[in-house]
């Protein structure tokens, strides 16, 4: 009977765990007639079960990245295999040095050495952990980061320069954020024209487009020499521009220039991570927002870990 009973509960949890891919613990609760303790309670034995049985090969790529665990500056630091899409390695708390450091831990002295590229933002603790653990491994500073760094700066121009604009009654750059953010490779063909005026004017807000845009087309070297010389003279012209909120950008990249030139001439990108964070947003949304990091964490692992969820003999690779 014991035996019965044990293969009732792992098909059970099995059952459950296959609705809680699909469906919120609410649902779940509510269609299984189970408490939302109970629904957590099956989650948190599949996930330690996942974590337990993998086997974390030593990967050589990966991706760092931050993503949000309630409004304001709160978050968590995640690990991807970028070779592995859509494989979380490891949910840290918070987003300081030590949040990495466990990561190296968990891989070990000879998985951190087998480490070849590190793809993150310019965040001081990554880089510190990372050159400490795995100082073999090339940083790489993401498109993406350096993108919203620079769409951050002509918006701070733009904002500036249409508050001087309306004192004069001029109100050309009223509803027009956007049209400077926006990948021109995104706008239809009538936006792109209507936006020809603006972006051909002797605005400030028009020239600091113009540097944001320069940058962005000097992605995709493979040699290292043709790459540092077409960023030294977009350098030379972002530090000249007479708008601060450029030449920080420009100061910014010059002070992490190597893994800058890293990210410009290799094929890796975060844009990985990128998506693995839109799906924890969905996961959050989904459960209605998170009170309890730990609980958090475990539905990251749960639906993006790429673990082995279920019990005994029904085991089975689940991502």
């Amino acid at each position: 009977m014991d035996v019965v009973e044990d293969r009732f509960t792992a098909l059970f949890e099995m059952l459950v765990i296959d609705w809680l891919h699909e469906a919120s613990f609410a649902a779940v609760a509510r269609r299984l007639n189970m408490t939302w303790d109970q629904v957590a309670g099956v989650q948190d034995r599949a996930v330690a079960r996942g974590l337990a049985r993998r086997d974390l090969t030593e990967p050589k790529t990966i991706g760092v990245d931050e993503t949000s665990f309630k409004k304001g500056h709160d978050y968590v630091t995640v690990v991807n295999d970028l070779e592995a899409p859509g494989h979380v390695l490891h949910v840290a708390d918070v987003r300081r040095q030590g949040a990495l450091d466990e990561f190296f831990k968990l891989l070990g002295e000879d998985g951190a050495k087998g480490l070849e590229r590190v793809a993150m933002d310019m965040w001081p603790a990554y880089i510190q952990s990372t050159m400490q653990h795995a100082p073999q491994a090339d940083i790489v500073f993401d498109k993406f980061h350096i993108a919203k760094h620079l769409g951050d700066a002509v918006d701070k121009v733009r904002r500036s320069e249409h508050k001087a604009l309306i004192a004069q009654g001029d109100q050309r750059l009223k509803k027009t954020k956007y049209l400077w953010l926006l990948n021109p490779e995104n706008m239809s063909l009538s936006r792109w024209n209507a936006f020809a005026d603006l972006r051909r004017s002797e605005l400030k807000v028009a020239r600091a487009w113009a540097i944001k845009e320069m940058a962005m087309s000097l992605w995709g070297y493979r040699k290292r020499g043709w790459a540092e010389r077409m960023w030294k003279r977009w350098y030379q012209w972002a530090i000249r521009c007479r708008l601060e909120p450029m030449k920080r950008v420009a100061r910014m990249i010059r002070a992490h220039w190597e893994g800058v030139m890293n990210a410009v001439t290799s094929p890796i990108t975060n844009a990985r991570a990128e998506g693995i964070n839109r799906k924890i947003q969905w996961i959050k949304r989904k459960a209605c927002g998170y009170r309890n990091r730990e609980r958090f964490r475990m539905a990251i692992y749960f639906h993006l870990g790429g673990l082995n969820l279920y019990p005994g003999k029904l085991s089975g690779a689940h991502t």
